[in-house]
């Protein structure tokens, strides 16, 4: 991998960046698990926060796949 100093996980669009917040909390609390309020994640279990990224990666290529179906 290369070893740059800019980060992977920048927004393509910033300003969806309030959506995938939401997102994240409607997924975490459809899978029944609590995100802390204090924003910090080191206490969460990587199971957690790994079916939560999964959760949203799903539903993001499923709204991906509808636009593509809609525009054919």
């Amino acid at each position: 991998m290369a070893n740059n100093s800019s980060s992977s996980n920048q927004l393509v669009v910033p300003q969806a960046r309030a959506a995938l917040e939401q997102m994240k909390f409607e997924v975490a609390q459809e899978l029944g698990i609590q995100i802390p309020q204090d924003g910090y994640y080191g206490n969460m279990t990587t199971r957690d926060t790994g079916s939560i990224g999964g959760y949203i990666t799903r539903r993001l290529v499923q709204l991906a796949e509808q636009q593509l179906a809609g525009r054919f």
